[in-house]
């Protein structure tokens, strides 16, 4: 490629400066170079200058102030190749360019030479080299010298206006310092702050370095063609652990891992070249072992907004994972052990209900057999005897005997006691069937809830509200509970039977519990059902013994129970039981003694309110 004439020219200077300033601050390294060539420029016309008064005769002053001048200058060319600081070279200069240019004013009493342009550079290079205070004092000596020392040397031979010529060159020689120093401020000042701005930039960037590099996520920094710009060392250490390569910049990422294993997939990282952020969940074999890691890929966008590259960050979530499938599992089981629970209540209640039916038809059954033994059958074969001995006379047995003229009424009397006898055995067999029919209802409903489980259904609610009621019928009927019905016109939902029955059971059984321990008279059990917005509302409430306000809270907490035997778990159950169903169930209670209202809430939609399969981490609503 062909230099630039600038950069040859820099070049250039720079082959005359020692390898110290070559390598100081961008300052110093400009200091030294513009005495480069101040010192080549001056030599050059110092040359120049003696030449002419080599040939002519010229005062021996200004032979003598040329040649030490020029000695000056090559010796500072000669000792930038040795010197470590500019500042002491720069003073010979500024003190020779100064002394030159005051003795050849002084000696050939030149108003040109006086006020020559050359004079600007006293200011110019003194302030630039030496800063603003040797620069003043060099400005002043030849501010003073143009300005008052030549005119009063002068003074019969100057007219008006070439001394306020020399006047106004000593002030354009203060202005040069004035801009000089201006301009020199301002550098430092801008120097300042960027030697700052470089120093935070730097702490920034240690921090940043520190913070990655101390993290155990895997943080990649890509370009537009996925090759590695830099990596931190959990990264390093994952390429190595995958591949057994080690991870070098330039290098395609792709390269460095199995794509096949890596399945880093390129429409990620196409979106986010697109300016989109992109997540996904990669799956590694690392030492024979599955690696999760969750990968975000944030786009980079350089100056103006166009997109120069890509970071990705991994995070290793493998625990996380195996956390997870732990939890569902437990879950699963928790929700299997629930529906077992469930199964066991609502199997309590049938047999509390069978045994009650049972007590019945035993009842029963003693009665219709103590009937039995009574019925008048033996009377009935005495007639029939006493028939079959006057087969032969019945005419006048029924005329002429008395116990004849008695039988007829005999048989009317008999006739009526058996038909008595008859209707209170049948009485008491149809309280038999009742009984019968009342424990095949019991069993029949027990085995059609007990097939349903995952499954939804369309069912109508009031009706499988009633089951459950069913269930609890005797004990609540026992302890003088009263029941009311407050059932709204709902259309049948789609539930989940099992499910929403092994609700209402618990929730049906806590309400007794409550009215039990209550021990107030007007026991009163209260069941609503009612369509509100898309849901559907069941509220259990009863006037039982209340709960304490910094206990509704914990309610659905599992392991939380207010009862003496009890084991916390009916209500977490529930409370999940309701979120697979796309529903939640809360409690409200306006403290102890005051009763509590406990509601389910459920989709009415066909398919937001099918039941869910378990998840692990159910969020409980309270």
């Amino acid at each position: 490629m062909e230099q630039s004439p600038r950069a040859w020219f820099v070049e250039w200077l720079d082959g005359f400066l020692s390898e110290s300033l070559g390598r100081g601050s961008p300052l110093e390294l400009g200091r030294a170079r513009l005495l480069v060539g101040v010192c080549w420029a001056l030599l050059a016309v110092d040359l120049l200058i003696l030449l002419p008064a080599l040939v002519n005769p010229s005062p021996w002053s200004i032979r003598g102030v040329g040649t030490v001048c020029a000695v000056g200058f090559g010796g500072a060319l000669v000792l930038l190749r040795r010197a470590r600081s500019t500042r002491g070279l720069s003073l010979v200069l500024c003190s020779l360019l100064t002394a030159g240019t005051m003795t050849s004013t002084l000696h050939m009493k030149s108003l040109v030479v006086a006020t020559h342009a050359g004079l600007m550079l006293v200011p110019v290079v003194s302030v630039y080299l030496l800063g603003w205070r040797l620069g003043l004092l060099f400005s002043v000596l030849a501010s003073v010298n143009v300005g008052l020392v030549f005119p009063l040397l002068t003074w019969g031979s100057l007219e008006g206006s070439q001394a306020m010529l020399c006047v106004f060159a000593a002030l354009y020689v203060l202005c040069a310092w004035l801009v000089g120093w201006l301009f020199i401020s301002a550098r430092d000042e801008a120097q300042t702050r960027m030697e700052q701005t470089l120093r935070t930039q730097r702490e920034s960037e240690a921090k940043l370095v520190s913070l990655i590099e101390s993290t155990d996520d895997v943080i990649f920094s890509l370009d537009t063609q996925w090759r590695v710009l830099a990596a931190n060392d959990a990264a390093r250490q994952l390429v190595w652990r995958v591949s057994r390569k080690k991870l070098e910049p330039g290098e395609t990422i792709l390269s460095e891992v199995d794509p096949g294993t890596w399945a880093l997939r390129q429409a990620s990282l196409r979106r986010a070249l697109d300016g989109e952020r992109a997540r996904e969940e990669l799956v590694l074999s690392v030492e024979g072992r599955p690696l999760t890691l969750e990968l975000t890929v944030n786009p980079v966008r350089g100056e103006g907004g166009p997109v120069v590259g890509v970071t990705l960050f991994g995070r290793d979530i493998s625990a996380r994972k195996e956390a997870e499938v732990r939890l569902g599992e437990m879950h699963r089981s928790l929700v299997e052990v629930s529906r077992q629970a469930g199964m066991a209540e609502i199997a309590t209640g049938v047999l509390h209900n069978v045994g009650n039916a049972l007590n019945s038809v035993n009842v029963s059954a003693a009665v219709v057999t103590e009937r039995l033994h009574g019925l008048h059958v033996t009377s009935m074969s005495r007639a029939a005897e006493l028939l079959d001995e006057h087969t032969e006379n019945l005419g006048r047995f029924f005329t002429a005997d008395p116990r004849g003229q008695q039988f007829p009424a005999y048989l009317k009397v008999l006739a009526s006691q058996l038909s008595k006898e008859r209707e209170a055995v049948l009485s008491e067999m149809d309280t038999l069937r009742q009984s019968v029919e009342h424990i095949k209802a019991v069993v029949s409903m027990q085995q059609r809830h007990a097939r349903s489980t995952d499954v939804a259904e369309l069912l109508p609610v009031p009706e499988l509200l009633d089951d459950a009621l069913r269930l609890h019928a005797l004990s609540l009927e026992r302890a003088g509970i009263q029941v009311r019905r407050e059932y709204a016109q709902v259309q049948p939902v789609w539930v989940d039977r099992h499910k929403l029955l092994q609700i209402l059971v618990n929730l049906l059984g806590n309400a007794r519990h409550a009215l039990l321990e209550s021990g107030r008279e007007d026991k009163l059990l209260t069941l609503r059902v009612a369509r509100v917005g898309e849901r559907l509302r069941i509220e259990v409430v009863d006037n039982g013994v209340g709960i304490a306000p910094e206990n509704v809270e914990r309610l659905f907490t599992q392991g939380f129970t207010t009862k003496k035997d009890g084991h916390g778990f009916g209500l977490h159950i529930s409370a999940l039981a309701a979120e697979e169903m796309q529903g939640s169930l809360s409690c409200a209670s306006a403290g102890l003694g005051e009763g509590a209202t406990f509601t389910l809430e459920l989709p009415t939609g066909e398919t937001s309110a099918r039941a869910r399969p378990p998840v692990a981490g159910v969020a409980l609503r309270t």
